[in-house]
């Protein structure tokens, strides 16, 4: 029992193990495999003092955590856009060729599951996240240890992140449901859904137990190593280990995207896993940086999404739900149904004129689908399916919450209750106000706010603010123990410290998204700013307009409005933009600039968001209307649209001196 005969069975274990999963070639028994491991767990209970992060036995799991913690994703983990069709994939190719390049693309098999970033040092795994909301994860280390084709320690001894899928196969998933049917506990809907819970689970013991798996597939910052192009970085990701799916492929062109997207569309069902599409992405690394992105999504890559598939189910009733905004929408209550993988009782009918246009009524036989493998939709009412035993489908009048009547705009669409005071508006305008892009109250989701609601604890936005008052009727409530409260109340004393956007955004201002919310903060930087601005000032700020001027002026004119805000100052939250600071720059403030070619100083996003603390805005397109065109190395046509236009044309260092003209 020595240490040398400890590292000699990690070694031994940890080839096997990627023999198995990864290559799929074992090259020991399973006999032999256990016989090596108890071997293995035994030295480590005598001698816990050797243990090694990459030790096999990591994989076990039993590790059992409090809470997920927050990860920070030094490189964001940006979703894709998404092309539901032939034509679409074309235009996607169409859009880069007139930037003048020509790609070669890389096709991969969208898996259906749970995105996860893991960080190595020194070859060591040392942590796994989720995406999140691209910017903050969770902490799922002690999970993704337990996945056997996720290696423990890589092969090079460098620092390292990766990106990947874990999944759980569909034999898995049967054979996971064959034993929750024999201790007779609810089976579990779809493989992504398994996966994902799986990997939130907080004693590992339970991930381990699952056995998911992981394809990896992408390599954020791949000019670290000196590789060019993102085929190579999946080679290279390959040599250290990790399992990357072979069914990727190199196309010279689009018609080669539409092979392999026929293909997998035909074959899809024949794979071991589920896939829900094929991602696109541009292989070269120059040319996605010349690309660039949007705010959301990289402009190099795309995700075909199959056809929905379609299924049918009875129209039971048709409910009317009440938004934070008033907004009357019908929805349709379903026979449940199990569509591409989820059970769907219910789909959103959004309005009056669609159920008409669809001409539905209760009791038909409709066919259901999920736009994008996502959202439920009703298709159509299977009209042959009639009985005549059909009710006719009549928009209500009157609130189903408040009973106030109901307010149609003169030419738009939407049913809206006024009545300020309607309890689902307000129960929906706190769901609003403590939601991800908002407050981002951990722990206080659309449930608890209302039973909070109902039991009268919160009624307005502060009230959240009090909770602690209420402990003691908390914790006797079912599933509120002390370590849940207190959670609750941490999270929320730390929403105090949001920068202003957030709050802005979370007041639920018609009209005011999160985007417009930063864009009102970082120009005017605290509230009680905002809250003096007139209608004409707001109205000429970019990307405001009349619309929402006027929905600004009105909110922060309403009395009750301007006591609430009051109440929440006084309960010490911050009413400041803390975020990156606005300079004031008369060369970009209200302008509109467009970037062509590589920058070798600044990436075009840094570029991009610089302009925008400077009061400018990047746009895509050149047009009258654009200040300037900034050049960099192998220009595409945007440069030469310029000219033509005779559009200010800056180089990269000219764009460097305006930027430093402030700074002076």
């Amino acid at each position: 029992m020595t240490k040398e005969r400890m590292e000699e069975l990690i070694q031994i274990l940890n080839e096997a193990n990627y023999n198995y999963y990864v290559l799929d070639n074992p090259t020991i028994t399973d006999q032999e495999f256990d016989k090596y491991l108890h071997e293995l767990i035994d030295i480590e209970n005598h001698h816990p003092e050797w243990a090694r992060s990459d030790s096999p036995t990591q994989h076990v799991g039993g590790q059992v955590i409090d809470e997920f913690q927050k990860v920070t994703h030094t490189i964001p983990m940006m979703s894709l856009s998404n092309v539901f069709s032939e034509s679409e994939i074309i235009a996607f190719d169409e859009r880069i060729r007139k930037e003048g390049i020509h790609p070669e693309y890389v096709c991969e098999l969208k898996i259906d599951g749970l995105s996860g970033s893991f960080h190595y040092q020194n070859g060591q795994l040392i942590t796994g996240a989720t995406r999140g909301d691209g910017v903050t994860g969770e902490d799922i280390t002690h999970n993704v240890k337990t996945i056997k084709t996720l290696p423990l320690k890589i092969n090079e001894n460098i620092d390292i992140e990766v990106r990947g899928e874990i999944y759980m196969s569909k034999s898995t998933l049967q054979k996971l449901n064959e034993t929750r049917k024999e201790n007779g506990e609810p089976l579990l809907q779809n493989a992504r859904n398994a996966a994902a819970g799986s990997v939130r689970q907080l004693d590992s013991k339970i991930a381990a137990s699952r056995k998911l798996d992981c394809w990896i597939y992408h390599l954020p910052n791949p000019e670290d190593y000196g590789i060019k192009t993102h085929y190579e970085s999946l080679q290279f990701m390959k040599k250290l280990g990790f399992k990357v799916n072979p069914a990727n492929r190199l196309v010279k062109d689009v018609n080669g995207i539409l092979e392999f997207v026929n293909y997998y569309t035909e074959h899809r069902k024949e794979l071991p896993y589920d896939i829900d599409g094929i991602v696109i992405k541009v292989n070269s690394i120059e040319q996605q940086k010349k690309l660039g992105y949007t705010a959301k999504y990289p402009k190099w890559a795309t995700a075909y999404k199959f056809p929905a598939e379609e299924v049918l189910t009875k129209l039971k009733d048709i409910i009317f739900t009440v938004g934070r905004t008033g907004q009357i929408t019908p929805n349709a209550v379903l026979e449940p149904v199990i569509v591409a993988g989820s059970t769907i009782a219910r789909a959103t009918l959004h309005n009056e004129d669609y159920v008409k246009a669809k001409d539905l009524k209760i009791g038909d036989i409709v066919s259901i689908r999920k736009a994008g493998d996502v959202i439920p939709e009703v298709v159509e009412a299977k009209k042959e399916r009639r009985t005549g035993q059909e009710k006719d489908f009549k928009m209500i009048t009157n609130c189903p919450i408040c009973g106030d009547f109901l307010y149609k705009k003169e030419g738009q669409v939407d049913y809206y209750c006024m009545n300020p005071t309607c309890p689902k508006r307000h129960m929906e305008g706190l769901i609003h106000f403590a939601s991800r892009h908002a407050m981002n109250i951990d722990g206080l989701g659309d449930r608890i706010i209302e039973d909070f609601f109902n039991l009268g604890f919160i009624k307005r936005k502060s009230d959240i603010y009090h909770l602690g008052e209420h402990r003691d009727s908390l914790t006797e409530l079912e599933g509120y123990g002390d370590k849940s409260i207190d959670n609750l109340l941490t999270a929320i004393e730390n929403s105090k410290q949001n920068s202003l956007e957030r709050l802005l955004f979370g007041l639920g201002i018609p009209n005011v998204g999160e985007k417009t919310a930063k864009l009102l903060a970082m120009r005017y930087q605290t509230l009680d700013h905002l809250m003096q601005a007139s209608e004409e000032e707001l109205e000429q700020i970019k990307d405001i307009g009349p619309i929402i001027a006027k929905c600004l002026v009105e909110y922060f004119a309403n009395v009750e409005n301007q006591k609430e805000i009051e109440r929440l100052k006084e309960l010490g939250l911050n009413m400041t933009y803390t975020g990156p600071k606005v300079e004031v720059n008369t060369d970009f403030e209200g302008k509109t600039f467009v970037i062509t070619g590589t920058l070798s100083t600044m990436t075009r996003d840094e570029v991009e968001e610089k302009i925008a603390l400077l009061g400018g805005k990047a746009s895509s397109s050149v047009s009258k209307k654009t200040a300037a065109v900034i050049v960099g190395k192998d220009p595409g046509s945007k440069y030469q649209k310029a000219l033509d236009l005779k559009i200010p044309v800056w180089t990269e260092q000219d764009l460097l001196n305006h930027f430093n003209k402030e700074e002076k």
